[in-house]
């Protein structure tokens, strides 16, 4: 059975715009937080592709994962993820064959077959509407530019040809933990915004893996939203500001991250407070103790082998010391086990 001490932990960073703030405040913050979570240990740290959003700064996902790469040593860098269906996969194997040429061994692909935005920006990248219908053939067809040229081979991707980038499939359903599982590739399943179908596609993950040259055993991890303070009270204070922009996204109306409130009382119906709990169904918010707690039990209940983090705050330093507690977390765990 794993526990908290034995799971790797890693950031998910979506670059947030505050408001108020600027896209160069996001960037110079995301360099910072990598930075801050490479000194507390922290595995990788992914961007996110997203699109027409005015909370989030990272849609050129790979020219942001390269400037943080240059900006850090040790930690890995990736997407969490690339959206495949809106790009040609050559074009993909030869940004991240570029980034793993710069920054050797540390660079991860992570692919998603969602738009990552709402439909009329779908048409504005020129998506096809049935692109995600061949994600399948794109995931296929990217691992072959990623890999090595084989005889005959007239179109290969440079740089990008014998990289071996890792390349991961994420989900919020089951389809994509099959896909995994019959391509023998790690899987994440994003539970930081998708939580009810998580169990059921580990499962189906783990119960269908197929071991594959790039994998012999399957390998799990799991989004997950945490908003970590010093006190309950504060933690609680702090996540309305999530609660806000999910609020306003269920609205059709997304905003940059808003400062917090003293209540949500009176700025939700019951039924968008439903849905915004809905969201939030696999969210840990608390101190540390409350943290650490719940840290443990989601571990063992999911028995996931990585946990990447999700966590907006309105203040920089607030998500610092965030991430700050969950590490610290974990080296509880491990110093018990000594």
């Amino acid at each position: 059975m794993k526990r908290l001490a034995d799971t790797r932990l890693s950031v998910l960073d979506l670059s947030p715009i505050i408001q108020g703030g600027t896209v160069a405040d996001s960037f110079r913050n995301s360099v910072d937080l990598a930075r801050h979570a490479e000194s507390l240990g922290y595995h990788r740290f992914w961007l996110a592709e997203h699109h027409n959003m005015p909370g989030i700064a990272s849609a050129a996902t790979s020219v942001l994962i390269g400037h943080v790469a240059g900006q850090t040593s040790t930690i890995r860098l990736g997407s969490g993820g690339v959206m495949l269906p809106n790009h040609a996969p050559m074009v993909i194997a030869e940004q991240f064959g570029t980034l793993e040429a710069l920054y050797p061994g540390r660079i991860d692909l992570g692919l998603g077959r969602a738009p990552g935005t709402d439909g009329i920006t779908s048409r504005a990248l020129r998506r096809d509407p049935s692109a995600a219908d061949d994600f399948p053939d794109q995931v296929a067809e990217l691992i072959r530019y990623l890999g090595p040229a084989v005889d005959g081979q007239r179109v290969r991707a440079i740089p990008g040809v014998n990289s071996k980038v890792p390349v991961w499939l994420l989900g919020s359903s089951t389809f994509s933990a099959q896909l995994a599982a019959m391509m023998g590739l790690p899987f994440a399943f994003a539970s930081h915004f998708a939580p009810r179908l998580l169990h059921e596609a580990l499962r189906l993950y783990r119960s269908r893996f197929t071991p594959s040259a790039f994998l012999q055993e399957p390998y799990a991890m799991i989004g997950l939203p945490v908003i970590a303070a010093d006190s309950d009270e504060q933690a609680r204070h702090l996540s309305t500001s999530s609660y806000q922009q999910i609020l306003n996204l269920i609205r059709h109306v997304p905003t940059p991250v808003p400062p917090p409130v003293p209540s949500m009382d009176g700025r939700w119906s019951a039924a968008e407070e439903n849905g915004v709990m809905d969201f939030f169904g696999e969210a840990i918010i608390g101190g540390p103790d409350t943290v650490r707690q719940k840290l443990e039990d989601i571990v063992e209940r999911t028995q996931a082998d990585e946990l990447i983090i999700h966590s907006q705050f309105y203040r920089h330093e607030d998500r610092k010391r965030s991430y700050e507690i969950v590490a610290a977390a974990r080296s509880a765990g491990q110093a018990a086990l000594t």
